[in-house]
């Protein structure tokens, strides 16, 4: 099993990271697929009552809502890790970050064990309160899926039971190899919405063209 490197003792300088942007997933059916399947689930437990629908409706609408789940997963994961491999563009950068083996495994430990706290109260203020669940699924599933899955390329049994094998796989890539452990205290970095993010640079954008007339 592999160990977490020591901590060097770095100094008292904050890294400035890249921002974590997160595109939003939506299909038409697919508020309503969720919604089915929580019912469906609870149906096949018999904590509701499931009037004529027979079990193999119930576990079909399971598992579309479940699929649908492991679909918006796997594209917070590509966000995810477009992130972390620009964590990993300014670690390359700096000799003082690199020889504390700061690599995938670290930024993927702070986002799901460690995360700053404007990061968290922006999650919360989104509604997201299981965010190490969300984001460590999404990285497991990534970490075996290239191009987003379709429905026939994986059997029942994974997708009825998607979140078992997602948490193992990320913690199984997790074990992979030793990495320094990051302290949310070290690195700062924001979180945005893809669509925020552009109205964002957009006032930046017309702000310096305002800047330039004004010159």
């Amino acid at each position: 099993m592999p160990i977490r490197t020591a901590d060097m003792n770095l100094t008292t300088k904050t890294w400035k990271l890249p921002p974590l942007i997160l595109h939003p997933f939506a299909e038409a059916a697919g508020p309503d697929k969720l919604v089915e399947s929580s019912r469906a689930s609870l149906m096949l437990q018999g904590l509701l009552p499931s009037g004529e629908m027979t079990r193999e409706e119930l576990d079909r609408k399971l598992l579309d809502g479940r699929f649908y789940e492991i679909r918006m997963l796997f594209y917070v994961g590509k966000d995810l890790l477009r992130w972390i491999e620009q964590c990993m563009e300014v670690v390359d950068r700096d000799e003082e970050l690199k020889r504390n083996g700061f690599c995938y495994q670290s930024f993927a430990a702070i986002l799901t064990d460690d995360p700053p706290r404007n990061i968290r109260e922006k999650l919360k203020n989104w509604g997201v309160a299981d965010y190490k669940s969300i984001f460590s699924r999404a990285l497991g599933l990534n970490a075996i899926f290239h191009e987003v899955p379709q429905r026939h390329t994986i059997t029942d049994e994974f997708v009825r039971h998607y979140y078992r094998y997602a948490d193992q796989l990320f913690a199984c890539r997790q074990l992979l190899w030793s990495f320094g452990e990051i302290k949310a205290t070290q690195f700062d970095f924001a979180l945005y919405a893809s669509g925020e993010y552009s109205r964002m640079l957009e006032r930046e954008w017309g702000e310096d063209m305002s800047d330039g007339f004004e010159s």
